[in-house]
């Protein structure tokens, strides 16, 4: 689901929604909702995640579509999210931010 790739990617990175909101420029209530599934990012929206997180907008849509699967045990959706999150450490690492220390 969308919704929640887009809220693990805002944990990983250790930010509020109310920081989160003002660096997209939308209010956090909207955020809140994106967050929830009550409301659908819109395409600008998911290109000014990419942009803030250096994350292309292909990779967010696929680790949302790897949430989306009905996965029926706990062990497996531990692995799989350690896995994202390691790939995602890199990333940071590799664009010089170490997001782990701040």
């Amino acid at each position: 689901m969308l919704s929640e790739a887009l809220r693990l990617i805002r944990v990983f990175y250790d930010l509020t929604q109310k920081e989160l909101a003002e660096k997209l420029g939308i209010s956090k209530s909207y955020l809140s909702e994106i967050e929830s599934g009550k409301k659908t990012p819109t395409l600008d929206l998911l290109n000014r995640y990419s942009e803030f997180f250096d994350i292309p907008a292909s990779s967010i849509m696929f680790f949302s579509e790897s949430l989306n699967k009905d996965i029926k045990t706990e062990k497996l959706r531990i692995f799989v999210s350690s896995k994202i999150l390691a790939i995602l450490n890199f990333i940071a690492e590799r664009s010089g931010h170490s997001y782990a220390e701040e």
